[in-house]
């Protein structure tokens, strides 16, 4: 469903689903009563200027009844963001693609208090792609290769290579070395993830997540004397937190996860230790061109500095 509002300073107008009956007059009274909360004046101000449109295109004014529209779409007034201390670098572009390594700390996409500080809204306005989506996800405290379709002509196919599991992934992370764990491994289990609920969680069952993991190199931590091992993880499956949880369930959690194997009280960001897993590098084949193409994240894990 296309929103017949175009994307303004990179962010999509907002969709609401407007109920075919109940005890509002209009569409502006449902709306007010579901949002009116957070600004129920910038609410009517955006009825009256005729920025509300229902999906033909057509102006949802603040007499427009109730049941005359299913959907409508309006612009939502975003609060002023502090700009994150972190920078996304261009890996490639092209009329079909783009290509970025996503730092710690930002996310992928628009959500909860990040709008704008987010890689595709930074990235529409930099880039002036309005069209621009995100083809897979990392988490916030991820850092990485990040691919982004910018036409949506070829975003189909593109997509469908991750859906039939057709990309290649490598992580690294850095988590603690346990001498009695034999490497390489690989890790099958069945994970579930609530929308209710923040972790992810390991549960009997088929198996659905597979990870292999393999120690690359090891040093010990001068301050605290542990022996720190730098792995290289290749997830065939793209469970929610998946290498997270498979890590932390061998004993040897990721550092600075705040997360696994212990939930941590929200706290805010510290800029000087961030997540250690860094999504490496992206190979396929071209759905376009047919030929094997690799990206790889010129970023680096700050506890094994200058180790690609």
């Amino acid at each position: 469903m296309k929103s017949p509002l175009p994307v303004r300073n990179g962010v999509n107008a907002t969709r609401v689903r407007v109920p075919a009956e109940g005890p509002w007059a209009t569409a502006m009274d449902y709306i007010l009563e579901k949002f009116g909360h957070v600004d129920s004046a910038g609410i009517v101000e955006r009825f009256e200027r005729g920025e509300v449109r229902a999906l033909d295109g057509e102006i949802v004014t603040p007499t427009t009844p109730l049941n005359e529209h299913m959907f409508i779409w309006y612009y939502r007034e975003l609060p002023e963001e502090v700009r994150l201390p972190v920078e996304i670098s261009i890996l490639h572009q092209d009329e079909n693609l783009v290509v970025v390594d996503k730092p710690h700390f930002l996310p992928t996409t628009p959500g909860g208090m990040y709008v704008q500080e987010s890689a595709l809204v930074r990235l529409r306005v930099l880039l002036d792609l309005p069209d621009l989506v995100p083809i897979h996800r990392l988490d916030r405290m991820t850092a990485g290769v990040l691919l982004f379709s910018a036409n949506p002509e070829t975003r189909g196919k593109y997509q469908l290579l991750f859906e039939k599991r057709r990309i290649e992934k490598t992580y690294r992370a850095v988590a603690p070395v346990r001498e009695d764990l034999e490497l390489p491994l690989v890790i099958r289990s069945r994970m579930i993830k609530s929308r209710t609920y923040l972790l992810a969680q390991e549960v009997e069952g088929e198996p659905n997540a597979e990870t292999r993991i393999e120690l690359m190199d090891t040093r010990v931590d001068t301050t605290s004397g542990q022996t720190l091992g730098l792995y290289d993880l290749q997830p065939h499956t793209g469970k929610t937190h998946q290498l997270r949880v498979h890590l932390a369930a061998q004993g040897i959690g990721i550092l600075n996860d705040s997360f696994y194997p212990i939930l941590f009280d929200q706290a805010p960001d510290d800029y000087t230790k961030p997540l250690q897993l860094l999504a490496h590098s992206i190979s396929f084949t071209d759905p376009l061109t047919r030929e094997p193409v690799k990206y790889s994240s010129k970023l680096e894990l700050s506890e094994f500095p200058n180790h690609q």
